[in-house]
């Protein structure tokens, strides 16, 4: 590289499709990051609930150096030895009995949505292709995902759409009933919603979920892109509700940080991807595998999945103490360490307006929607770091207070 590259590069070269702060981090360390003024940041954002160990974890370092000095690609004309153990370490930690690999969790959920319409179709009936989403769901970008998430605006100018798509309200199990049929092959729906707001579901609605698709042959899709690998405290969010899907998707944590995706499955489900009906061309790579597996064995530890428990409660002590100084908040939520604050009446929308303070002021967030303040940070941050980091967030919304 000739010359250090700047902010002001991202708008000459890059397609506008994001809007990033101003600040480049260019070294990571645990939750801290640095960028290139050398000035710290507290890391509350982790990547969007990617960075599930922090940067630079010694665990994961350790086995993409390792893997990077053996092997790292090859196609899926064979198969690799890390490939191999990240499925069977699935499979041993789940309700699943066969695994799919490949990039994103926008991949994962594709192929997820393409096995339920597929397995419906060989073993029902072709007119068996109906979906059942919710509002203000999201299960990623590619088309056949943008249409099923529940959020319009993302479809918008993408037009025509899939079609034998609809959707209920999130929490509504009378609205599932109005529209689920024989005609439909799967539900499929985030325990917890995500981008939605950081909204768990209840647990009458997934129990609900369970018994309207047994009743009418559906597969019950979780996607637990955001939720899981430990996000919520336990592996997966939907351990905590005693509900079993048919399909899981996985990615975000899955990696801690490399680009990796899962779907889970079961062996009644599976065969209908038989051999050329799916795939994707980095799906399963040595280097993605072997770090996804060193990520899994690592939080899937009582002493990981318990300390994701105590961190949300410091946090949400934090966050009241806040609201309790500035009244910012009209509810604070989630689970784990994915936690959201929905913004009070006087600030509605006003979620986004903190980001660009909390930056100045040494933390990173993100946002829910334009209402939500969403922090999603490592699995393992050290609780000195939680309360840092809880300082600079005040200064950031005692300023948005002040109007500053």
């Amino acid at each position: 590289m000739s010359q250090t590259p700047t902010r002001a590069d991202f708008d000459r070269y890059m397609v506008p499709n994001y809007a990033p702060q101003q600040a480049i981090p260019v070294r990571g360390e645990g939750s801290r990051l640095w960028d290139q003024e050398g000035r710290e940041y507290v890391d509350f954002a982790g990547g969007i609930a990617v960075n599930s160990l922090g940067h630079c974890h010694p665990v994961l370092v350790e086995a993409l150096t390792a893997q990077a000095n053996k092997l790292w690609h090859l196609s899926n004309v064979y198969t690799n030895e890390p490939a191999l153990a990240l499925a069977r370490s699935l499979v041993e930690r789940t309700f699943a009995d066969k695994v799919y690999l490949c990039s994103s969790g926008g991949e994962a959920n594709e192929a997820a949505l393409k096995l339920a319409r597929r397995w419906a179709h060989d073993n029902v009936s072709e007119h068996k292709h109906r979906i059942v989403s919710f509002s203000q769901s999201f299960h990623g970008r590619t088309l056949f995902t943008v249409s099923v998430g529940g959020q319009p605006k993302y479809a918008q100018g993408f037009g025509p759409v899939p079609g034998g798509i609809v959707h209920g309200e999130f929490n509504d199990l009378d609205s599932v009933r109005d529209l689920i049929d024989d005609d439909t092959c799967a539900v499929v729906v985030e325990p917890m919603q995500g981008e939605g707001g950081i909204v768990p579901a209840t647990p009458e609605f997934l129990h609900g979920l369970r018994a309207l698709c047994d009743a009418h042959d559906a597969l019950l899709i979780f996607d637990e892109v955001q939720t899981g690998v430990g996000r919520t405290g336990t592996l997966f969010a939907h351990e905590q509700y005693g509900v079993t899907p048919d399909i899981l998707t996985s990615a975000k944590a899955l990696g801690g940080g490399f680009p990796v995706g899962a779907m889970l499955t079961t062996d009644r489900v599976a065969p209908a991807f038989g051999f050329g009906t799916h795939g994707s061309t980095y799906g399963g790579n040595a280097l993605a595998s072997a770090v996804a597996l060193a990520a899994v064995e690592h939080i899937d530890t009582p002493e990981v999945l318990e300390g994701v428990k105590r961190r949300h409660e410091r946090f949400r002590e934090h966050l009241e103490a806040i609201n309790a100084k500035h009244g910012v908040f009209r509810e604070i939520r989630g689970m784990g360490l994915l936690i959201g604050a929905e913004m009070a009446p006087a600030f509605e929308g006003r979620a986004k307006d903190i980001l660009p303070l909390a930056i100045e002021e040494g933390v990173m967030a993100l946002i829910a929607g334009p209402n939500v303040l969403r922090l999603a940070p490592s699995l393992v941050i050290p609780e000195a770091d939680i309360d840092e980091g809880m300082v600079r967030l005040e200064r950031a919304v005692a300023r948005l207070v002040a109007g500053q």
